[in-house]
């Protein structure tokens, strides 16, 4: 087997690749995240199994955090792997990519630790994963549920408008991504 032909073929286990496996499975947890919070927080009190789908969004954040810390720690792998061996060409786009998804970051952070504010202030021991209670990050604290609220609603919604910013910007990738995916449902159909 030729050797350069070795060496350009990419690894199935790469770390970018690791990075993009663990970027969509975030972005289904994130829509699960934005669709089930909206129609929880729109459900009186008094709906039968509202309790069961806080739980579930609780589940969710406390997933999508520990997705987050695993791809940082790829990401910092793959920044180390590529800037370590020659520094990025620093563009007016390249600057424009790193504060935005340094903002995206930002917002993966906050958003979930404004949740994570809002239960605890509404009720210690309350946020579960699985079958495990997670200890308190904030003090119980019954006048703080309201700001915890409009902390976790704002925050989340500037995040999705973000997240929409980012899609944007990457729209040239998600076009290609269609119709790749087109190319092939119609070969599949031939």
């Amino acid at each position: 087997m030729n050797q350069s032909k070795i060496a350009t073929k990419p690894r199935s286990n790469s770390a970018f690749k690791r990075i993009m496996s663990i970027h969509w499975i975030m972005f289904y947890c994130y829509i699960i995240l934005f669709i089930g919070g909206t129609f929880m927080a729109r459900l009186p009190n008094e709906v039968f199994g509202i309790n069961s789908l806080y739980n579930f969004h609780k589940t969710m954040g406390v997933l999508t955090m520990g997705l987050l810390i695993w791809r940082i720690l790829t990401m910092l792998q793959v920044w180390w792997n590529k800037y370590s061996k020659r520094l990025p060409k620093f563009s007016k786009q390249w600057t424009q990519k790193v504060i935005l998804h340094t903002i995206l970051y930002l917002f993966m952070c906050a958003v979930p630790i404004s949740g994570f504010f809002l239960s605890n202030s509404y009720k210690s021991n309350n946020v579960h994963f699985l079958w495990i209670t997670l200890p308190d990050i904030f003090p119980e604290d019954s006048t703080l549920v309201e700001l915890g609220r409009s902390l976790h609603f704002w925050l989340a919604y500037t995040f999705g408008a973000f997240i929409i910013l980012h899609a944007i910007d990457q729209r040239k990738f998600i076009q290609g991504l269609w119709r790749r995916m087109l190319k092939q449902t119609s070969l599949k159909l031939d």
